[in-house]
């Protein structure tokens, strides 16, 4: 651990790392964010609800390497008259299941900055995916097993009001380095690069051991050189609250909302006037920590997100569970 120059981090410390502790807290630098289809596949990059974590505002004051390991299954369906592009095509009644694993390694920086902490990340993600939908009244499927787009943090800062309050500011990147085909409905890649600023705040309760977190990111995507499309800015926003146990265990509940801010472009985007799409949902987040030692400790979390409503974006069900480990 750190050296500490004043009062106000060493409460940091004391409130921050060694009850939560730096592994979950260092994943909640990171908004999860899951490439299961393109915008114009009818979602873009998120999943309702996957875009935030425990702990979301807060990079601990402790250096170190803190690894992660992230499953997200998805189901979802649109109506059979709901029509999205997919590819080199328009289709109706999309049916989709994904899922999605994400191998994370974050590093927290040295500082000796008791009110900014620092950290920096790369995800390799491995996604399964079976789609079908309709073609000139013809259901057609498909599906595949792929590495998908690689996820990078070049650089994620908080700030630490004082020993409840907390702050985070970062940038994400998606890099079109995943299997990629126009001509297929279950892409693992989406063969766009998407840059997302992202803010999110945590408040911490030590007495009640309650947590609450929220997180805002704005997702900008560039144009699709297979299909000339391009994707609308996307905005999300999801919130937390958790009560935390004393014997390790948590439980609380979720709410997200996906809210596209623009037009989608091209020509198969102005057939679908713009498919400017819109999500809410919500459920319950269960989570454990484990601690091994003073420095290191094992965390999990399991939630499972119900999207209550939609448009122009299929309708169904997340579930996530997340392991991580700080070394």
């Amino acid at each position: 651990m750190i050296t500490v120059f004043n009062t106000l981090g060493r409460w940091i410390v004391a409130s921050v790392v060694s009850n939560p502790m730096r592994a979950i807290a260092a994943m909640g630098a990171l908004a999860m964010c899951v490439p299961a289809a393109a915008t114009e596949g009818g979602m873009g990059r998120p999943i309702t609800g996957m875009q935030i974590t425990p702990y979301a505002g807060i990079v601990p004051p402790d250096p170190g390497l803190t690894l992660s390991l992230s499953t997200i299954y998805y189901k979802a369906s649109q109506g059979r008259t709901r029509e999205t592009a997919i590819g080199n095509s328009i289709r109706a009644g999309l049916d989709i299941e994904a899922s999605y694993t994400l191998a994370n390694a974050i590093y927290v920086w040295d500082t000796h900055d008791p009110h900014w902490n620092f950290a920096s990340g790369v995800g390799m993600p491995l996604q399964y995916t079976h789609a079908s939908a309709f073609l000139n009244d013809r259901r057609i499927s498909d599906h595949s097993t792929n590495f998908a787009d690689i996820l990078l943090i070049p650089i994620m800062a908080s700030y630490h009001f004082s020993p409840t309050s907390h702050m985070a500011l970062g940038l994400q990147m998606y890099a079109p380095t995943g299997s990629y085909d126009s001509n297929r409905l279950a892409n693992a890649g989406q063969n766009v690069w998407t840059f997302i600023p992202n803010l999110s705040y945590t408040h911490l309760w030590p007495k009640q051991n309650l947590e609450f977190s929220a997180t805002w990111g704005l997702q900008v995507y560039t144009r699709n050189t297979a299909t000339d499309y391009h994707s609308g800015l996307l905005n999300t926003v999801d919130a937390t609250l958790i009560k935390r146990f004393e014997n390790g265990f948590g439980f609380g509940g979720v709410v997200g909302w996906i809210q596209q801010l623009q037009n989608d472009k091209g020509t198969l985007a102005d057939r679908l006037d713009g498919n400017k799409g819109y999500a809410l949902g919500l459920g319950p987040i269960a989570t454990w920590t484990h601690k091994l030692d003073k420095e290191h400790s094992l965390n999990a979390s399991f939630r499972w997100i119900n999207e209550i409503d939609t448009r122009h974006r299929p309708k169904g069900n997340a579930y996530l569970l997340n392991l991580t480990a700080s070394f």
